[in-house]
C-alpha cells in the first residue's frame, strides 16, 4: 500500500448563505520513492468551519485511487478526536445522537467521510492551526482564496508548479 498524506483545512466566510470554500493538499509517494502533490479547491455554501474541515478530508481520502496507508493533518480538533477519542463508536451506538435527544451535525459529511475512509488504513493527528506549519499554511490560503471567490487559488497552486 502507497503512503499518503493529507493536509486539510477548512474555511469558514460571510454569512451562512455566503461563499464558502475547502481546500486540501494531499502528498503521496509512489511505488518508486517519487513524491508528488496534489491540490483541490472548491467553494460552496457552508455552515459551519467543522463541516469545511469534514468536506477537505472528504475531498482528498475521494480522489485517491487505490487503497492507501493515509495520515491525516487537520488543524480541526473537532475532526481528530471523532476518531482519536472514540466519538464515532459512541455516536453511531446512540444512532447518530449525541446524547439521548440531540442528533449529531453535519451527519451526512461523517457518513460519506466513513465511506471515503473505507477502502484505506487512516490515521487522524492534530496540527495546531496557523502554528506556521508550512503545509497547514499552504491548505488556509487555498481555502481563504476559495472561499473569498477570487482567483487566487489558481496562482497558489501556479506557485507550486
Amino acid at each position: 500500500m502507497m503512503d499518503v498524506t493529507i493536509y486539510t483545512d477548512g474555511s469558514a466566510r460571510g454569512n451562512p448563505d455566503g461563499p464558502g470554500g475547502y481546500g486540501t493538499i494531499i502528498v503521496y509517494v509512489d511505488t518508486k520513492g517519487n513524491v508528488h502533490e496534489r491540490e483541490y479547491s472548491a467553494g460552496f455554501k457552508k455552515t459551519t468551519n467543522n463541516r469545511m474541515e469534514l468536506m477537505a478530508a472528504i475531498v482528498g481520502l475521494e480522489a485517491l485511487t487505490k487503497p492507501c496507508n493515509v495520515l491525516i493533518y487537520s488543524d480541526s480538533q473537532y475532526l481528530v478526536k471523532a476518531f482519536n477519542e472514540n466519538w464515532l463508536e459512541g455516536w453511531i451506538k446512540r444512532g447518530w445522537k449525541t446524547s439521548s435527544k440531540e442528533p449529531v451535525k453535519n451527519i451526512d459529511l461523517w457518513k460519506r467521510l466513513l465511506k471515503a475512509m473505507e477502502p484505506h488504513r487512516v490515521r487522524f493527528e492534530w496540527v495546531r492551526g496557523h502554528n506556521g506549519h508550512p503545509m497547514n499554511e499552504r491548505c488556509d490560503r487555498l481555502a481563504t482564496a476559495a472561499a473569498d471567490g477570487d482567483n487566487l487559488a489558481d496562482d497558489i497552486i501556479a506557485e507550486q508548479a
